[in-house]
């Protein structure tokens, strides 16, 4: 019998305890440690480089309150580029295939956002529920809307994450099996799915990164917002 496509996101366990946990922490062991030496290695030097670019990016259109931020957003990043590739190597779990840890991500940093704006500058946080030069009469449709804008937000973050990885690694396993399977019957075909494969494996590498800068330039921007 067949497994179910599915099956692949469904979260590992051994001996009943969940390794999601595993999955997560993994990812910064993995990165190397500034020594206290002048001159680092190339990796290292790359590493810095790489994440101070990322972060003057980032931060470019706020303010000065917003740039508390750099170190929570970059993390983020990193945390979430690092996972997202090694969900593609055989033999791991992607922790963003779900929701609940998506969501997880996202509601407390979007709260957060809107209890900064709601604390510092509460006048302009409110307008933004409201244009400038509304008719009387939809005042109270385009508040009703922007504000359920609002609650959307989080939803919006944590399942384009989600949608998207799933999508890509359902697509992955589909022509994979597609091939296997044309393999011993139409070898040309066969090699002609591979090699789409390995197009659509090289996209899944962009994508888990746009998806990651994606999920953090969107919290910019509702940070844009309230700072």
């Amino acid at each position: 019998m067949m497994a179910s496509f599915f099956d692949q996101f469904a979260s590992p366990s051994f001996l009943g305890v969940p390794l999601i946990s595993v999955a997560i922490a993994l990812p910064w062991i993995m990165f190397p440690t500034p020594p206290a030496r002048w001159v680092n290695n190339r990796l290292i030097t790359l590493q810095t480089w790489s994440i101070n670019r990322f972060t003057n990016q980032l931060l470019l259109p706020l303010n000065v309150g917003g740039h508390k931020w750099a170190l929570l957003l970059t993390s983020l990043m990193v945390f979430l580029i690092t996972i997202n590739m090694l969900g593609l190597l055989p033999y791991t779990f992607t922790p963003t295939t779900q929701l609940s840890l998506n969501m997880g991500l996202a509601v407390p940093l979007w709260l957060a956002t809107v209890i900064i704006g709601m604390r510092y500058q509460p006048t302009v946080a409110l307008g933004h529920l409201l244009p400038e030069g509304t008719p009387i009469p939809l005042i109270p449709v385009l508040i009703i809307i922007e504000t359920i804008s609002l609650f959307i937000r989080p939803l919006a973050l944590g399942v384009r994450l989600t949608a998207n990885l799933t999508a890509g690694h359902l697509l992955i396993q589909l022509i994979a099996t597609a091939a296997f399977v044309l393999a011993p019957m139409m070898p040309a075909v066969a090699i002609l799915t591979a090699t789409v494969l390995f197009l659509l494996a090289l996209l899944e590498v962009a994508v888990a990164m746009i998806q990651a800068y994606v999920f953090v330039l969107l919290l910019s921007l509702y940070l844009q917002e309230n700072v």
